[in-house]
């Protein structure tokens, strides 16, 4: 296996570490392998669209998820460092609201799953980051819903920054997570 798989606490979300081969003059390593990712993590997942993000330090993107047309994501980072935050929003799950925050950052190569009905933001700790990441359905605005960065009954414990974090207009306006229009949990 070229990637290493670590379980979180939640138990679908996982972090994928690739074997890097590097000497003096750089590195290589496989980002993305369908047939060992099938392997590795036991999902045959067809991926259809790859997404790239840059943004500067405090912007916080987040907490997406759609309604229906839900996508998996794999994330990863190129340059800089986020704090990568997947959270289970499936009504009737044995981890509904509770959520995992991971630091994703060119130099360490990690890679996020996040799967399909989970909650998905991040926050970037460097000067820049580019984030890229490849999703299992097509965007479709319409069903697109954003929850608050720091709903309190989900107490995600978001890196500190002097002044707050940047964010979008629809991310000013996410809905509580008692409120939010959310999934269910199917076995």
């Amino acid at each position: 296996m070229d990637f290493k798989v670590t379980e979180t606490k939640l138990p679908e979300v996982l972090i994928l570490e690739p074997r890097v081969f590097g000497d003096d003059r750089g590195f290589f390593f496989e980002s993305f392998n369908a047939s060992k990712f099938s392997a590795s993590i036991g999902l045959n997942v067809d991926f259809v669209q790859d997404n790239h993000s840059q943004s500067c330090k405090g912007v916080l993107r987040g907490l997406h998820y759609q309604i229906e047309r839900a996508q998996g994501k794999l994330v990863r980072v190129v340059e800089g460092v986020i704090f990568d935050v997947a959270v289970d929003i499936r009504r009737g799950s044995p981890d509904f609201g509770k959520w995992i925050g991971v630091e994703l950052s060119a130099e360490n190569k990690k890679q996020l799953w996040v799967p399909p009905n989970f909650a998905h933001g991040f926050l970037v700790v460097s000067t820049n980051a580019q984030v890229l990441y490849k999703t299992t359905d097509y965007y479709h605005p319409q069903y697109e819903r954003s929850i608050c960065w720091d709903d309190e009954f989900l107490g995600i414990q978001w890196p500190e920054l002097l002044g707050g974090p940047s964010l979008s207009r629809k991310d000013e306006e996410g809905t509580s997570f008692s409120s939010a229009d959310l999934p269910s949990y199917t076995t």
